[in-house]
């Protein structure tokens, strides 16, 4: 995210508009389809994790822009940036909310699968699903050799062939072709 992310007039209004956009987005989606009957339950009442792809804001940018044309449908991570950052490791169901490189939100995804696999038996089919560069195994592997290099370097972790790869599938539940960004409804 860029500097501005970080003052709190900044945080105070991504967070406005990740509540905004989550007030519309899990209407739209169906979250809240059994509300009227049920009450919200928990699924529809927390507001889920808001994030962006990437370490740099173009990358943000140009990622949530294929996860809307529906070319990008997973995503993956070295296993010691889990760790290292303390966080939990993606499931099967989980909301995010998908912001652009400036932390405005753009999409809500939801999981669809998990596995772990080592680096070096990341497959063609993975590469292609993360829609980026020209979806090829090849460049798959340049892009993310590079940039977990630089990630896991500070972390005291070199990347081999056997670090584990945690590969999230997901898909795109709001905006779907027709419907309107929460400013416009």
């Amino acid at each position: 995210m860029t500097d501005d992310a970080a003052t709190p007039d900044a945080a105070s209004t991504h967070a406005d508009q990740i509540l905004r956009f989550w007030e519309v987005a899990r209407v739209r989606a169906g979250v809240m389809r059994v509300a009227a009957v049920t009450g919200p339950g928990i699924a529809g009442s927390l507001v889920p994790p808001s994030w962006a792809f990437g370490d740099d804001p173009a990358l943000a940018d140009a990622a949530l822009a294929l996860v809307l044309d529906g070319t990008k449908t997973a995503t993956s991570t070295a296993l010691p940036e889990f760790s290292h950052a303390d966080e939990p490791l993606p499931v099967k169901g989980d909301l995010s909310i998908v912001t652009d490189g400036a932390g405005r939100p753009g999409a809500l995804i939801r999981t669809t699968r998990v596995e772990t696999v080592p680096f070096g038996e990341v497959d063609e089919e993975i590469a292609a699903a993360e829609g980026e560069g020209d979806r090829t195994l090849a460049s798959w592997r340049a892009e993310h050799e590079a940039s977990w290099r630089r990630v896991l370097a500070p972390l005291g972790e070199e990347l081999t062939g056997a670090t584990p790869v945690v590969v999230e599938r997901f898909e795109l539940l709001y905006p779907r072709p027709g419907d309107r960004s929460p400013s416009e409804a």
